[in-house]
């Protein structure tokens, strides 16, 4: 059964793969036996990398923007060149922004859609065409609670997450039958930065903790084992699914 989830002489891009959600992955791939790429902008990444390739398979930061369309493409390439190919793809690397919706400014509307959802679209078409040419790959996107419900004030990232589903649904409608599984995980409540201002706000934060069947926050190691599956001989015949990985709060 182990060989199921054995990812030993894979090789894996995990964007935004240096901390929070991102870091529960690599280190779950990396620990699976997979060579890692992390694509980000942050330097820590660097130490990051050094840090889990110490022991095992080899991991590697490749520096820079995703948001911009020229440094993504070079980013990526870098990347499987490193690696010497792809197997594994990862899209977890996004930003929020908050505001009422009213007062929302089109700028931060800009900039989540791109990080969020175009960054994704195109990371997801370079590697699907190196990924069908082989006759095998796995695509993993990271969606959110906010690919099912709307949120409050976060008008662009929960589109942006709506639009992550639609596009693993229509990737794998094209690529499953060639050999490419392309799926998604749906993040609940988890405790990284990015949800400061949730967990800081004592009403909201006890109200989401009320309707958390398991009684916590998610941690970023939560995230481990749903990316080893869906990278691995386990998921062949998984595609086009979104998992949520939430401790429950979707079936409260």
């Amino acid at each position: 059964m182990s060989t199921l989830f054995d990812l030993t002489g894979r090789r894996a891009i995990v964007t935004g793969g240096g901390r929070g959600l991102g870091l529960g992955i690599t280190q779950g791939l990396h620990d699976a036996g997979a060579a890692v790429a992390i694509l980000g902008r942050r330097a820590e990444n660097s130490e990051v990398a050094g840090r889990i390739g110490a022991s095992g398979a080899p991991v590697r930061a490749v520096l820079g923007d995703l948001s911009d369309r020229d440094e993504a493409r070079r980013m990526f390439g870098e990347a499987v060149e490193w690696l010497g190919g792809v197997d594994i793809l990862v899209n977890n690397a996004g930003i929020q922004r908050r505001s009422p919706s009213e007062r929302f400014a089109i700028e931060d509307w800009d900039d989540v859609l791109e990080t969020n959802l175009t960054s994704v679209f195109a990371l997801c078409q370079m590697a699907g065409r190196i990924m069908l040419e082989q006759g095998h790959g796995k695509i993993i996107n990271i969606a959110s609670m906010g690919s099912f419900f709307g949120g409050l004030n976060i008008p662009a990232y929960a589109a942006s997450k709506g639009g992550v589903v639609q596009l693993t649904k229509t990737l794998s409608n094209e690529w499953a039958g060639r050999g490419v599984q392309v799926n998604a995980i749906a993040p609940g409540y988890m405790a990284t930065d990015m949800n400061t201002a949730l967990i800081d706000d004592a009403a909201r934060n006890a109200q989401i903790m009320a309707r958390i069947p398991a009684g916590r926050w998610g941690l970023p190691e939560d995230m481990a084992g749903a990316a080893v599956f869906l990278a691995s001989s386990a998921s062949d015949y998984v595609t086009g699914a979104v998992i949520p990985v939430d401790g429950g709060y979707l079936v409260r």
